[in-house]
């Protein structure tokens, strides 16, 4: 019995090392939920979430892990994982009617008069204000497709739902390409949260809008005080598309509402189409704040995942598509869930509205311009490709560990048209599918280009030639 379990105690023993190491947050959000299974010989096996989960455990904290090992079990350790297996999800829900709008509770706001900044003896006015949360019914996690591309950004949000303001991931920032979910997966937070405590005040905002309200408020209604006052009443705060706040004033702004926030413990939800480490013309201080919880990216959705969200499609609009027609929309159609859900929607208004049958060939037809367009796509294989052809290297070579200046350069010039030339592709990304580097090298690979480029004629024909070998493809 003792023998059954020493891989629990050992665990343990490798959990007390690591929470001396890591810092608090870092520790509860990555070490305390793996499960320890076996331990067989030097060999611990333990299990973990999702491979994204493993992953980012191993590029973050491997020389800590194979430290502590080796010190607990002796030099022979060695680590297994198991992840957890995805189960087999309920259908989509959704709701009959959107006439049963989401709404906050009234709160009691205090208020300044329109004349003005005032002075230190002027006490506010109270307000009694309905905050409308802003949020889509639809959006809610019941019709949330989960797949491997979003399994860690859907499990995070259900702990978050559960306790809002209360687990590591504060705030959640959710960063990938367009129509991947990360709207989505935002509002379906909100709304279950807003179900679970209805006391709670709920705001769905995009970081475009929060610019131009705190623009109106300081250059239109005078109203600065009254803005502030608004937002720090808010208890859960999801930002959309935050790349958009751009402008020091309105960041400046922003810091303070989220320092308010967070040290209350309210919950902030953050979506961007890049990553933290990638958002330009934000204040350093505040970039540091984003990466103070979870940053989780969702990745293009692999074909069972495309066929589960068309299935549940076809159940929300009441509509009987063949398995046949569903799977060469699937198979076509890979970039993301907003092109391939418009196709099947497109698919049924013709259908519906010239009195045809959904066929194979009606599928086809449908599909063709926006296959086309998806065709044309610049993807890092594809720069891959023109780069090797370019450099008459393999692709093997290119992702090798080569430190030759003519593979090296190659190398760098991948990561900088990959950076450049497709749009919603993080740096971590970029780094893996280039060899397994981390973001810093890509970071280093794209300013030494521009550098180069400025600096050395020939190397400037180098990335002008192969730009203009890709440029086609992106159009």
């Amino acid at each position: 019995m003792a023998e059954l379990e020493r891989h629990i105690s050992v665990w343990d023993e490798c959990l007390r090392i690591f929470e001396q190491n890591v810092d608090p947050k870092q520790f509860n959000v990555w070490f305390k939920t793996i499960v320890p299974v076996s331990l067989e010989g030097s060999t611990l096996t333990v299990e973990v979430p999702t491979d994204f989960f493993r992953s980012y455990l191993e590029e973050a904290y491997l020389p800590i892990i194979s430290k502590t090992l080796r010190r607990v079990i002796g030099p022979d350790a060695k680590l297994l994982y198991r992840v957890h297996p995805v189960k087999k999800e309920a259908a989509m829900v959704f709701k009959a009617s959107h006439s049963n709008v989401l709404e906050n509770k009234a709160v009691m706001i205090n208020t300044f008069q329109a004349s003005g900044n005032p002075g230190p003896f002027v006490f506010p006015g109270i307000q009694k204000v309905k905050i409308n949360p802003r949020l889509n019914p639809a959006y809610c996690f019941d019709n949330l497709v989960k797949g491997e591309c979003n399994k860690m950004g859907f499990h995070a949000g259900v702990s978050i739902s559960d306790a809002p303001g209360k687990t590591p991931f504060n705030p959640l920032f959710v960063f990938g390409g367009p129509g991947l979910g990360k709207t989505h997966l935002a509002q379906a937070i909100g709304i279950a949260i807003h179900d679970a405590y209805p006391d709670l005040v709920v705001l769905y905002v995009t970081g475009n809008e929060f610019r131009t309200q705190y623009v109106n408020a300081v250059n239109v209604q005078n109203k600065l005080t009254d803005f502030m006052a608004f937002y720090m009443r808010i208890d859960v705060l999801i930002v959309d598309d935050i790349q958009e706040l751009i402008g020091p004033a309105s960041q400046n702004a922003f810091f303070n509402i989220f320092n308010h926030l967070h040290q209350s413990g309210k919950q902030l939800v953050f979506t961007s189409d890049r990553a933290p480490v990638d958002l330009m013309n934000f204040e350093e201080r505040l970039l540091s704040r984003f990466k103070w919880g979870l940053s989780v990216e969702l990745r293009k959705p692999d074909h069972e995942t495309r066929l589960a969200m068309l299935k549940s499609r076809c159940e929300r609009e009441g509509i009987a598509v063949s398995d046949d027609v569903l799977d060469l929309l699937a198979t076509k159609i890979r970039s993301n869930f907003r092109e391939l859900e418009g196709a099947l929607i497109s698919l049924i208004a013709n259908a519906t509205l010239c009195h045809e049958e959904i066929t194979r060939e009606l599928a086809e037809h449908i599909t063709g311009n926006i296959v086309s367009e998806e065709q044309n796509e610049v993807t890092i294989d594809k720069v891959q490709d023109v780069v090797c052809e370019y450099f008459n290297i393999t692709r093997e070579t290119l992702l090798s560990k080569s430190r030759k200046r003519q593979i090296v350069q190659a190398r760098q010039i991948a990561m900088y048209m990959s950076r450049n030339l497709i749009g919603g592709c993080s740096l971590s990304t970029i780094g893996m599918e280039l060899g397994g580097k981390d973001h810093a090298t890509v970071l280093h690979a794209c300013t030494t280009v521009s550098d180069l480029m400025a600096t050395d004629k020939l190397f400037r024909q180098y990335v002008t030639d192969i730009e203009k070998m890709l440029v086609p493809v992106a159009r």
